[in-house]
C-alpha cells in the first residue's frame, strides 16, 4: 500500500511551527519523495491555502498532518506557578507571555475539510482520531496514517481503520507523538519496528534518527516501508526554520539533544539550552504553555538568541546539511544495500 503513493523510501516529516514548507513538499515531490504539509498550529483556511499552494505546482502525492487534541490541563495550580517563572525570560526580551489557554487547534473545521477536499495521506499526531473520522477519511479516497510510540498505540490505531503506522522512536527531533501527554518509550526506532510488526501486518514507516542512506536501509531491512525524516531538512534552503535555528544545530555550543516540557508542556527534544535547563519543572499542560511561551520564543528569535528559542532537533542533528531538499533525498536514498519498494 505504501507502495502505491511512495515511489523512493524518504517521507518529510511534517515540521510544524513555520519549518515545514509548501517549497519543501514541493522539493520532494520533484525528487520522487513525500512530504507532509504541517497542518498544526494553523486554521483550517490556512492549513488550505498551503494544499492549494502544493497542488498548484505538483500532481505528485503528498500529506497533511493534523494535530489531535487532547484534554485541557488538570493541574491549575501547577501551571500558574510555571507561568511565575517565565518573568525572568520574558523581561530579558522585553516580551510578555501569552495567555495559557486551551484549544483544539480548529480540530472539526479541519477533519471537515479534509473529507470534503481530500488529499492522498492524512496523518495524525498527538492521538487516534476516532474510527468514523478515519472511515470518512478513507472513504473520500485518503490513505490514513497514525504516529504511534509503542505497541499499545498501534493496536488502538489499527482498530480504528488506519492504513499505516508512523513509528517514532525516542531519537526524533521535536514532539513526542504518544498519544497521552507522556515521553513514552525510550526505545530506538528500529525495535519499535520490530515490537509493532509483531501486533500487526499494517505498513510501517520508521521516524526517528535517520539521517544517512545506510541508516535508512537499516530500517527497509527490519520491515519499515519507508523512513520518515525530518532533522535531515532542517537546514536545507527549502526549511522554515529561523536562521537561528539552523545555526544553533552546527554550533560547537550545543552539544546534546533532551526531551523537555519547558516550551510546550508536551515532551519533545531539542538542543540543550539555557531555558530548557531552568525550566525542568514544566507541567503536563499542552497547549497551553506551548500558547503562553510563543511571544517570548518569537522574540528569542527575532534577537538572534538561541538561549530562549525551543531548536527542535533530533539525535542526529550533527549530520544536518545545508544542501537543497532534493539533493538531500537523492544522499538518503543511496544505500550500500538498497531494497525495492
Amino acid at each position: 500500500m505504501i507502495g502505491d503513493l511512495v515511489t523512493r523510501p524518504v517521507i518529510v516529516a511534517p515540521m510544524a511551527g513555520g519549518v515545514g514548507t509548501t517549497a519543501l513538499v514541493a522539493a520532494a515531490a520533484s525528487a520522487g519523495a513525500v512530504g507532509f504539509l504541517p497542518g498544526g498550529y494553523k486554521t483550517a483556511q490556512a492549513m488550505r491555502a498551503d494544499i492549494d499552494a502544493v497542488q498548484a505546482v505538483t500532481n505528485a502525492p503528498f500529506g497533511v498532518n493534523v494535530f489531535v487534541p487532547g484534554a485541557p490541563a488538570a493541574d491549575a495550580a501547577a501551571l500558574s506557578r510555571y507561568l511565575d517563572s517565565l518573568a525572568d525570560d520574558a523581561a530579558a526580551l522585553d516580551a510578555t507571555p501569552a495567555a495559557a489557554t486551551w484549544d483544539d487547534d480548529d480540530w472539526p473545521a479541519k477533519v471537515a475539510d479534509l473529507t470534503a477536499r481530500p488529499v492522498p495521506i492524512v496523518s495524525f499526531t498527538f492521538g487516534c482520531p476516532e474510527p468514523g473520522v478515519v472511515a470518512a477519511l478513507r472513504a473520500a479516497g485518503t490513505s490514513v496514517w497514525v504516529t504511534v510510540t509503542d505497541a499499545q498505540e498501534a493496536a488502538v490505531a489499527a482498530r480504528a481503520g488506519a492504513d499505516c503506522l508512523c513509528v517514532q522512536g525516542s531519537g526524533a527531533g521535536a514532539h513526542r507523538g504518544t498519544f497521552a501527554n507522556r515521553s513514552g518509550s525510550d526505545s530506538a526506532a528500529l525495535d519499535l519496528v520490530a515490537a509493532i510488526r509483531a501486533v500487526t501486518e499494517l505498513p510501517l514507516v520508521a521516524a526517528g534518527g535517520f539521517m544517512t542512506g545506510q541508516s535508512i536501509a537499516a530500517a527497509l531491512a527490519a520491515g519499515a516501508g519507508a523512513v520518515q525524516c525530518g532533522t535531515a531538512f532542517l537546514r536545507c534552503p527549502e526549511s522554515g526554520a529561523s536562521p537561528v535555528h539552523k545555526a544553533a544545530l552546527a554550533d560547537p555550543r550545543y552539544q546534546m539533544t533532551a526531551v523537555t516540557r519547558a516550551f510546550s508542556g508536551r515532551p519533545a527534544r531539542g538542543l540543550v539550552n539555557g531555558f530548557m535547563r531552568r525550566h525542568q519543572d514544566a507541567p503536563v499542560a499542552y497547549p497551553e504553555i506551548n500558547n503562553a511561551t510563543r511571544p517570548i520564543r518569537s522574540a528569542a528569535a527575532a534577537a538572534g538568541d538561541p538561549e530562549l528559542m525551543s531548536l527542535w532537533a533530533g539525535v542526529g542533528y550533527r549530520d544536518a546539511t545545508t544542501l537543497p531538499a532534493g539533493e538531500i533525498i537523492e544522499m538518503l536514498c543511496r544505500s550500500p544495500s538498497p531494497r525495492s519498494m
